[in-house]
């Protein structure tokens, strides 16, 4: 992890917002946000990381990250990663591959959900999600 005044905010923040959360097997989500962090090379990766399902999962709004003092580059980033439903999965992702932040934390996140064994129990729905993600991971990482 890197540490910097402005992770050590992203930190507390992911801490604060997801703490009452939990993921598909019932672990406290915000281990998944750490994870992707700790992955990370860069500070403003390592923020985006950390920050990363914050706007699409709970109330705080870019508008909220931009006036705690989060870069734009890190705004832009999160505003990539936020899945709007109303946009097909795929041309979702296609968009976060122009972005050296979104696209390096997307990448951590589809590997890190597609990893089965987090999971207490593997049914057709995870094995269909993991491989959607495959699908996503391989459209991330093909260079033109």
């Amino acid at each position: 992890m890197i540490y910097t005044e402005l992770t050590k905010k992203a930190m507390k923040l992911c801490f604060e917002a997801h703490k009452n959360q939990v993921d598909k097997s019932g672990m406290p989500y915000v281990f998944h946000p750490f994870h992707l962090a700790e992955q990370m090379k860069e500070e403003l990766t390592t923020i985006a990381a950390l920050l990363h399902d914050v706007v699409e999962d709970t109330d705080c709004t870019l508008d909220d990250l931009g006036n705690m003092g989060f870069p734009a580059e890190v705004l832009e980033a999160l505003s990539l990663l936020t899945h709007d439903d109303s946009v097909p999965y795929m041309e979702y992702v296609a968009k976060l591959k122009e972005n050296p932040i979104a696209r390096a934390v997307k990448l951590a996140d589809l590997r890190h959900n597609s990893d089965l064994n987090r999971l207490d129990h593997v049914d057709e729905t995870a094995l269909a999600r993991a491989e959607k993600y495959r699908q996503a991971m391989a459209l991330l990482e093909k260079v033109p």
